[in-house]
C-alpha cells in the first residue's frame, strides 16, 4: 500500500458524505489538503462536516437520486476549483427482507438511488475528466456483487448493477485510450457504519450484520485508489476469501452464505417494519461508526 502523501490541492467530489464511509474519507482527505465538495441529503450535517474541514470544502445539499442535483454538485465543484480530480459515488441505501413483503415504492427507491445516483453521477464525472484527459471515478459495489444475500436480494441486485457499469465505463476509457482517466469498483463487507439504521427493513428483525468490519479499511482502500487506481477492489480477507471461494466452489459458497444470512436475521432482535432513509432523510446515524459491533456484543 502506498504511503500516505499530501493531497494538496487535489479536488475531490464525494456523493453521500453525511455519515459512514464517505464522512470518514472527507475527514482524512482533508487532514491531507485535498480541496472537497461534499454532497448529501442531510445538508445541515455536511455543512458543519465542511467547516470542520476548514476553507477549501464546500457543502452541496442534493439527492443523488436527482440528475438536477447531481448537476448542481458537479458544477460547485468547477464554480470554486475549476476542475475535478476525483469523484466518489458513495451514496446509497439498503433494503432488507422477504422480496416479496417488500413495497413497490421502497424498491424503487432503491433503484433510483444506489443505481440512478451512480449513473448520473459517473456521467458528469467522465464528461468533466475526459476534457481534462485525467480523473480517477470511485464507485462502491459490496461483497454483495459478488456472492447471493438472500433477504438483501434488492440492495444486492443495485449492487451487481454498479459492478456491471463500473466495469463497462472502464473499458469504454481502454477503447478510448483514456489512459489517465481511471474507473474503480470498492466492494467492502459488511461495514459498522449507519447503513444498517438506515436501511429500509421488512424481515421483522433489527438490521444487523456478523461478523462486521471496521469502517476505516474502507476508507483505507479508497485512500489507497488515489495513488493506486484499480479497476475492482475486494476490501478485506472476509470479502477477499468470499470472492475466491465463490469463484473456486459457487454453489456451495452461495449456499453456505444465504444460510448464515439468514440465521444472522433470525437471530437479531425484533424490529417493527421501516421504510428508514429511503423516502426521507433519517435524523440518527450521522457519525462515521454506528457501534454496531459493541450493540451486537451487549444483546449476546
Amino acid at each position: 500500500m502506498a504511503e500516505s502523501k499530501s493531497y494538496d490541492q487535489l479536488t475531490v467530489v464525494i456523493a453521500g458524505a453525511s455519515s459512514g464511509i464517505g464522512k470518514g474519507t472527507a475527514r482524512r482527505l482533508a487532514g491531507e489538503g485535498a480541496n472537497l465538495v461534499l454532497g448529501a441529503r442531510r445538508l445541515n450535517l455536511i455543512e458543519e462536516l465542511a467547516a470542520e474541514c476548514g476553507s477549501n470544502a464546500v457543502a452541496v445539499g442534493m439527492d443523488i437520486s436527482k440528475e438536477e442535483d447531481v448537476k448542481r454538485l458537479y458544477e460547485a465543484a468547477m464554480e470554486k476549483f475549476g476542475r475535478i480530480d476525483v469523484w466518489i459515488n458513495m451514496a446509497g441505501v439498503g433494503l432488507i427482507g422477504p422480496y416479496t413483503e417488500l413495497p413497490a415504492a421502497d424498491l424503487q427507491r432503491v433503484v433510483e438511488i444506489n443505481i440512478l445516483g451512480t449513473m448520473y453521477g459517473s456521467q458528469f464525472a467522465l464528461r468533466q475528466f475526459k476534457e481534462q484527459k485525467s480523473g480517477t471515478l470511485i464507485n462502491m459495489g459490496s461483497i454483495a456483487s459478488k456472492v447471493a444475500f438472500p433477504y438483501y436480494t434488492a440492495y444486492a441486485a443495485t449492487k451487481h448493477a454498479v459492478a456491471g457499469l463500473s466495469a463497462g465505463l472502464y473499458q469504454e476509457m481502454e477503447l478510448e485510450n483514456f489512459d489517465n482517466i481511471h474507473v474503480c469498483t470498492v466492494h467492502p463487507w459488511a461495514t459498522d457504519t449507519p447503513w444498517f439504521d438506515h436501511a429500509g427493513n421488512y424481515s421483522g428483525h433489527a438490521a444487523e450484520m456478523k461478523p462486521m468490519d471496521d469502517p476505516e479499511i474502507v476508507i483505507e482502500s479508497i485512500i489507497d485508489m488515489l495513488d493506486n487506481p484499480q479497476e475492482s477492489v475486494e476490501v478485506g480477507v472476509k470479502t477477499k476469501g468470499s470472492a475466491i471461494s465463490k469463484n473456486i466452489m459457487p454453489g456451495v459458497t452461495e449456499s453456505l452464505n444465504a444460510r448464515h444470512v439468514s440465521s444472522v436475521i433470525q437471530d437479531a432482535p425484533p424490529a417493527p417494519p421501516t421504510s428508514g432513509a429511503l423516502h426521507e432523510p433519517a435524523a440518527g446515524g450521522t457519525e462515521v461508526s454506528a457501534g454496531l459491533r459493541e450493540r451486537m456484543k451487549k444483546e449476546n
